[in-house]
């Protein structure tokens, strides 16, 4: 009986354990961002890796299970770039980085968050390619990258988002066409301003969707 009694108690302290584990998998991801980060102004001056989940952190929100929902660090003075760790905060809904300094492209791992539900990340200096990975947010109503070094072509994958109800991406060096399908079809011309090697509505057809790329 004594070995049972041994591994019934192992059982429990793996159970008791587990809910920290798997908080403490979004706090760690949370501070490898900041060890992306420059932050001279100290906004993650409290992010200490040490505490059971990042659910006190300032400009961190979370909900009732202590999974991380937002990360508010938008107009906050740091630069730097993103890594692949986002992608472990599979509860996050709004991400928001914008008028930031944050450059290099966006990790396509941000792809995985099924939660997403706002994406703001104008206002740095974000270069490549648009994730085609996006196409799998089916959640996602705002998707703001307005303000950027943005190449490459606007992902067709992106048209069956049937929820996108803003799309920004003016003022980045995007080419090809304009997709007309889905949510595009009723976002306007302001939306893809300022891009040159941009060639305006996509004409099926006639011309292939990355014309000018």
């Amino acid at each position: 009986m004594a070995p049972l009694s041994l591994f019934s108690l192992f059982l429990c302290f793996l159970l008791l354990l587990s809910p920290v584990i798997s908080t403490n998998s979004e706090g760690n991801a949370l501070h490898s961002l900041r060890s992306r980060l420059s932050d001279p102004t100290n906004v993650l001056q409290n992010w200490d890796p040490t505490l059971v989940n990042p659910c006190t952190w300032f400009h961190v929100t979370c909900d009732s299970n202590n999974h991380v929902i937002r990360l508010d660090l938008g107009n906050s003075n740091i630069s730097g770039t993103l890594g692949p760790e986002l992608g472990q905060l599979q509860h996050l809904q709004y991400l928001e980085l914008y008028k930031n300094d944050i450059r290099g492209k966006i990790p396509k791992e941000l792809g995985n968050l099924k939660d997403l539900v706002g994406v703001d990340l104008y206002g740095n200096r974000f270069e490549g390619e648009i994730p085609k990975s996006f196409s799998k947010l089916k959640s996602l109503r705002f998707l703001r990258l307005n303000n950027n070094n943005l190449t490459g072509s606007i992902p067709r994958e992106l048209t069956t988002l049937s929820n996108l109800k803003i799309f920004d991406v003016s003022k980045n060096d995007l080419c090809g066409t304009i997709p007309i399908d889905g949510p595009f079809a009723m976002f306007s011309m302001e939306s893809f301003e300022n891009n040159k090697r941009l060639n305006g509505p996509e004409l099926k057809g006639l011309v292939p969707y990355d014309f000018g790329c």
